[in-house]
Formats: structure tokens, sequence, C-alpha cells
């Protein structure tokens, strides 16, 4: 999910058949980890959740807990919306002094450096993520985040409109307020960092609501923002489920502003939800994303892309490209090529060395996405590669590990080219004409992003102009920058997070008419 994650670095040439990680792998990999306490992060203070209940982090790779979070409730949240419009009115972080306030964003940025080793421990037993796509990719990409948004932090101008008669019109930019925020458990600390980066830079408050299955490194992050000199209630967790924690959350009257990434189905919810209180909404959600191949591409690249498109952190990205669309006269030799890079992709123990693809991340979507492979099958596509669970053959009978899948001959109406199945499982769909895989593209509810490889230059931007998609990629795949906006058409949201397009969610505009007479 960054920029120095090319598609080169996905591909392992390794074992045809995943082996078990031995034991004492395992346990020295992870030995050295600090895990925050069991308790919420409110007012600069870790807090005790007011039922004194607690849950467990589970460990994908081997389903036993590797520690627990707090369960927050209606009052936790209450507490925390408090502590952050107290902390918003006190004018100790809105009315910093720019600079100074650009120097805290900065300093967060050094600190998650300085403890990317240890995040990227707590990222990878979370998720099942591998250590080499947490600590060598995304940690790595938070603080650039956080770096880029301290350099806009000095940059947030007005303008002088000019008025009939003797008067002098001003606008200004303002922060919203207390900002609540709700991230999904693919990949916690990189899209916390995309709402909070650039809500603080703006000069507001926020409550973060993290997935309460990946919460570990949202509250690092916090902490990590009190070191750097946040006032005291401008950055809050809340952990908990999104019943307890996230539906307080957005109906709190207090909250202006909510900024969502997670599935459609519960994006619909918050939005209805937030009705009520008329609250500002982003919404970044799911994705049926077309990876589009034409005759004339670098074959071998498009592999690559395709792989990573799909195989990336075993294909739990909104934006993954689980629809490779593949121009008939090279139809075959990419079947051929991705069966390979499939089958040569190592499945294992996250932490490992050599682990290029490691477990899903929980028990529903492990259940999940077996039952969609089952369903391709039974709607007539075509098994090329994987199709079934290696939680025997790598993780000794425990853990969510399943392998990478490719279904060929995929009909565009079927379920798998149009649900996202978010896991490991890829469906190839051969076209004749751009005009076809425009056709195809655009025949499912969501518009997140798509790719087009091919050489023809005119082609390229031609169908980057035309498909529906709130990212194209031309010859490339899976790369984001945090200058670049990210967000989707249709189904898959609206708004933007990133780039300069992100500040807009986390500021209001006051006009101002001065009388000079």
């Amino acid at each position: 999910m960054g920029r120095e994650a090319s598609a080169s670095l996905f591909i392992t040439i390794g074992s045809e058949m995943p082996v078990q990680t031995p034991d004492s792998e395992k346990n020295s990999a992870a030995q050295n980890v600090e895990f925050p306490p069991p308790k919420h992060f409110i007012n600069g203070e870790w807090t005790n959740p007011d039922s004194g209940a607690v849950t467990d982090s589970i460990d994908p790779s081997n389903e036993t807990a590797h520690t627990q979070i707090a369960a927050g409730n209606e009052k936790d949240v209450d507490i925390a919306v408090q502590a952050a419009a107290a902390a918003f009115q006190s004018d100790s972080w809105r009315r910093m002094a720019p600079a100074k306030r650009a120097q805290v964003l900065w300093k967060m940025a050094e600190l998650i450096d300085t403890n990317r080793a240890n995040l990227a421990v707590c990222e990878s037993l979370d998720t099942g993520k591998t250590a080499f796509d947490a600590g060598k990719i995304e940690i790595p990409l938070v603080a650039e985040i956080f770096r880029y948004y301290a350099g806009w932090v000095t940059k947030a101008e007005g303008g002088v409109v000019p008025l009939p008669g003797n008067s002098l019109g001003l606008t200004l930019r303002e922060p919203v307020g207390v900002c609540g925020m709700i991230t999904p458990w693919n990949f916690p600390m990189l899209l916390a960092a995309w709402k909070v980066a650039p809500a603080l830079a703006c000069g507001n408050a926020i409550v973060l609501k993290p997935s309460e299955q990946t919460s570990l490194t949202s509250l690092w992050m916090a902490k990590i923002g009190q070191e750097a000199g946040l006032p005291p209630g401008v950055f809050n967790v809340v952990t908990g489920s999104g019943s307890g924690v996230g539906t307080p959350l957005v109906r709190h009257q207090e909250v202006q502003k909510i900024s969502f990434t997670g599935s459609t189905e519960v994006g619909r919810m918050i939005q209805r939800e937030s009705a009520e209180t008329l609250k500002r909404v982003t919404l970044e959600l799911g994705g049926k994303s077309p990876n589009i191949i034409f005759g004339d591409a670098d074959i071998p690249a498009a592999l690559r892309g395709a792989a990573s498109g799909i195989f990336y952190n075993k294909g739990e990205v909104c934006a993954a490209g689980s629809r490779l669309l593949v121009e008939r006269s090279i139809y075959e030799e990419v079947l051929e090529g991705i069966t390979a890079i499939a089958a040569k992709t190592t499945v294992g123990y996250p932490l490992a060395e050599g682990t290029r693809m490691g477990p899903v991340c929980n028990q529903d979507q492990y259940e999940g996405v077996l039952e969609w492979i089952r369903k391709g099958t039974e709607e007539g596509a075509r098994l090329i590669a994987g199709g079934q669970s290696l939680r025997n053959e790598v993780g000794g009978g425990k853990g969510f590990f399943i392998s990478p899948t490719v279904f060929a001959d995929v009909s565009p109406d079927s379920a798998i080219a149009q649900e996202e199945i978010f896991g490991p499982v890829l469906a190839v769909i051969p076209f004749d004409e751009p005009e076809d895989a425009l056709k195809i593209a655009h025949s499912t509810r969501y518009g997140l992003a798509a790719a087009v490889w091919t050489r023809d230059v005119g082609r390229a931007l031609s169908m980057a102009r035309d498909l529906r998609a709130g990212t194209v990629w031309i010859n490339a795949y899976n790369l984001y920058d945090p200058g670049l906006p990210f967000g989707g058409f249709g189904e898959s949201g609206f708004g933007r997070d990133l780039g300069k397009d992100a500040l807009a969610a986390y500021t209001e505009t006051k006009s101002v008419w001065v009388n000079l007479d």
C-alpha cells in the first residue's frame, strides 16, 4: 500500500508446497513485542473501560490470543468525545502556532520510524500480514503521511473576494471540530493515518474507533501523539465493537464529522445514523476493481502487477484487482503465467523470513473466502490455482491460511465477479475489444480503482478517462502516495482520503464581510 510496494517485491520464487514454520521461529520472532495496555487512550491517559470488560486480540496464524484490548461502551465514547470537545474549545491545538503544530506532526513521524519494529510486529500479530509488508512498506508510509500533512499545516490559506462599495470579503479555513473516525482491520495503522494526519493538520480533535480485531497500532499512534506534543484530549482512541463503540460515536451530538472505511453495508448504516445530527460524512467503501491487460502489454510486468493486485495482504485490500480482464489474444499466456505465480507464492507464518502471504485476518473471513471459492466452482468457473485451506499444511491444524486462488473463464455476471470477496481469489475474464473491457469493468456497482496495462499511450489515457473509478493505475497496481487522493465512485463511497483533497473534509469555509466605511 505504498509507492515502495512494487509488484516485483511481492513475488517470491519458493517451494511449490508451503511448509509449516517451526514453533521456535514463531516464538523468537515475536518475543520482544510490547503491547499497549488493555485500556482506552482518552485525554492523554490510559483509561480503564467503564464496564471493566476486555476482549482478546487473536493471532490469525495460530488462533490464540496474544494480548487483550478494552471493550468500550457508550459511556466510554461519551467521555472521549467530551475530552475531545474540551480540547477543541480550549484552543490549545487549533490556535497553536501553525509552525509549532507542524513540528508536532513531524515529531509523530519520527517516533513512528523509531518504533517501527514494534509497530510492525503488533500489526502482523493482529492482522496476519507479513513482517515485510508491515515493516518495510506500510509503517514507513504511515510516517511519510504525517510528514506530508505536517507540510500543509502552514499552508491552510483563505482568500480575498472583491465586494461592491467600500467593503472587503475574506474567506477563512477553520477546523470542523470533533471528528469521529472508524477504521477497518485490513490496514489498521495505515488507514488510521489517512484520517488522523489531515484532521490534526487542520486543527481538529479526534476520537478514533479502530476495528476490535486490530486495535494495537491505533492505540500506539495515540500514545506517540502524546509523546510528540499533542495536548490532552486532541487524539483519543476507544476500542471495542461496532455496536458498543461505533454506533454511539456516529450518533453522538458533539461529533461534527465521521470518516469511515469499511464495507458498503456498514457505510449505508453510518450515513443513515449520521442524518439525525446532520454530520459531515466521508465513506471509503468496497470495491471489485478491474485490472485490464491488453495484448500489447509488457506481459511479465502485467503478471507481477496482477499478482500484487490480488495476493498482496492476502487480497484483503479494498482496491484489490480481483477481476483480471485479459484480451483474448494473450488470454492463455496470462493464465499460464498467473497460475505459475500463485503456485510459487510462499504462504506461511507472517513473521517468518521468506513468507509472502500470511493467513487471512479472522475466522469469519476465512470461512467466507472458502465459501466464495466453493460458490465459484458451482457457478462453472474453471479453478486453475489454489482453492483450498492450508490450515493443516502450514499451521499444523491451526491458522486461517488459504492458498492463492485463480479462477479462469469467469462470467462477468457471476457472483465471484460481482461481489467483494476480500481474499486471495482472482477472477479472470477474457475480452475482445476495448469497448468490451469497459462494459465488463462497469458491470458492478463499485468504482474504487482500476488498472490498464498497454504500451499504447493513447489507449491508456483514453481508458483512464473513461473508467468510472476513483483511482486508475497505468502499467502499475497497488501503488499509493500521500499526495495522491484516494476514494471511490458509486457504491465505493464518496469523499477523498490523502492529498490536498482530504483537507477539505476536515475544514469549514467561513466568509467574512468587512465594511470599511
